[in-house]
């Protein structure tokens, strides 16, 4: 799969499989479709049950299968091959816009396509980045993934995304985890709401900041 602009095609691809998965089973179903299918071009031809076969270990392989296949058909139809070559010319708004006019493609398919097959300065926001970011109370409780992108690029200085996006990703695997946090051994305890809540007693809620200022 070495087609010019492939690596922007590579990055959708993967990001469709990273949805409701782990990182080791997304890893894997790409390798399995990679090994199975010589080509992009084989990819979208295939019947969608070889291409669920081969990504069956990244999970809701039927589902992601169709994404795939119908997200290469459109862009095979809209460039007359299956190339987002022409993305380089644009600038990040008009890139943004063409990535996620793609069926089942959001903001978050669109930033990891910005960020790591790109260089471009988007932020994205995976379930590590929306997990920290919602305890830390940079985002409202509750806030669907669609609003955490809005809401937190524009807040992160362009020349810090990459950095606080891979820094999060890290956070919210060893530390900030989904379950069990180890909010005791966090450097951001102190900036925490969710860690400040947490280590209150019973019943009680610590004082915010700026309260206590």
């Amino acid at each position: 799969m070495t087609a010019p602009g492939e690596g922007r095609i590579r990055e959708v691809v993967a990001t469709v499989l990273s949805q409701h998965t782990s990182d080791t089973n997304s890893e894997r179903a790409f390798a399995q479709l990679k090994e199975r299918f010589s080509s992009w071009e084989q990819v979208a031809a295939a019947p969608a049950w070889q291409v669920a076969d081969a990504i069956r270990s990244g999970g809701l392989a039927d589902q992601k299968a169709r994404s795939i296949q119908q997200i290469l058909a459109a862009i095979c139809e809209r460039e007359g091959r299956l190339d987002l070559g022409r993305l380089h010319d644009l600038d990040d708004v008009a890139a943004r816009i063409y990535l996620e006019s793609l069926p089942g493609v959001g903001p978050k398919t669109a930033a990891c396509v910005l960020t790591f097959a790109m260089g471009r300065a988007a932020f994205p926001v995976d379930t590590h980045v929306h997990r920290v970011a919602t305890r830390l109370g940079w985002l409202p409780a509750k806030t669907a993934a669609d609003r955490a992108h809005r809401l937190l690029g524009p807040m992160v200085p362009a020349d810090i995304r990459y950095d606080l996006h891979v820094a999060m990703i890290g956070h919210g695997r060893t530390v900030c985890r989904a379950q069990r946090p180890r909010c005791g051994a966090c450097v951001l305890n102190d900036l925490c709401t969710y860690g400040r809540q947490s280590a209150a007693p019973a019943g009680q809620r610590r004082p915010s900041l700026r309260a206590r200022s």
